[in-house]
């Protein structure tokens, strides 16, 4: 059956308290002991996995928080074709999906890590496989790796089920497992993607004065 990417608009920023860890737990508690400290280490924390693990979120979130503080940080990614330089303000510096970086982003990403580690700031880190095997410049991809690594894995589908039926109770919502099973196959599994279709779900629930059904997930669809 063929997966519908849905368009959600405006979506809420991610933040720690956010993430559902499943078996990532360990890298949530160590991120958020190193974001809220006030004298944060500057030893580099990279993070592995697959798309939909939660890297993108737990990188964002990390910068929402230390936004949260008043500071401010350098974000790398492989649509900033055009880096600038780093910026002696930024409290850490983040990299994300660095297998993807161009020879370019590998010459902005070495120098900020330089210059981050020089000013005892903090590096956070994300690529889709474990430093050994990305193929980057040796002497970016040997810094990657030599500080706190985490590989992150997708939540299964009965722990992505479990966190939507929390979730759908928290938001004193009911989901049928026939709605379960149409959010699971016919949509985005990524856990983030399903957490805002709930809330547009919700929304559009309340809205229509209906119980969350599948004909009421249709009839979004095709109001949109």
């Amino acid at each position: 059956m063929k997966q519908i990417a849905l368009d959600i608009g405006l979506a809420r920023i991610p933040t720690l308290a956010s993430f559902c860890a499943g078996p990532n737990e360990a890298a949530l508690k160590h991120l958020q002991l190193w974001a809220g400290s006030p004298t944060r280490s500057p030893v580099p924390t990279y993070l592995w996995g697959p798309s939909g693990s939660g890297k993108t979120h737990l990188l964002k979130a990390v910068a929402e928080t230390l936004r949260e503080q008043g500071a401010t940080v350098g974000w790398l990614d492989a649509s900033v074709l055009e880096p600038p330089p780093f910026n002696e303000n930024w409290a850490v510096v983040l990299l994300d999906d660095v297998q993807l970086f161009t020879a370019v982003q590998q010459h902005a990403a070495f120098n900020w890590f330089v210059h981050a580690q020089g000013l005892q700031r903090g590096v956070l880190a994300a690529g889709a496989l474990p430093p050994a095997d990305l193929k980057l410049r040796e002497d970016l991809r040997s810094r990657l790796g030599w500080g706190h690594v985490f590989q992150l894995h997708v939540l299964s589908e009965p722990e992505r089920r479990a966190v939507l039926r929390q979730a759908a109770d928290a938001r004193g919502v009911f989901l049928g497992d026939d709605v379960m099973d149409f959010m699971l196959t016919r949509f985005s599994r990524d856990l983030g993607s399903l957490m805002q279709l709930l809330e547009q779900l919700d929304g559009y629930a309340l809205q229509t004065k209906r119980a969350i059904t599948v004909p009421l997930i249709r009839s979004m669809l095709e109001n949109e």
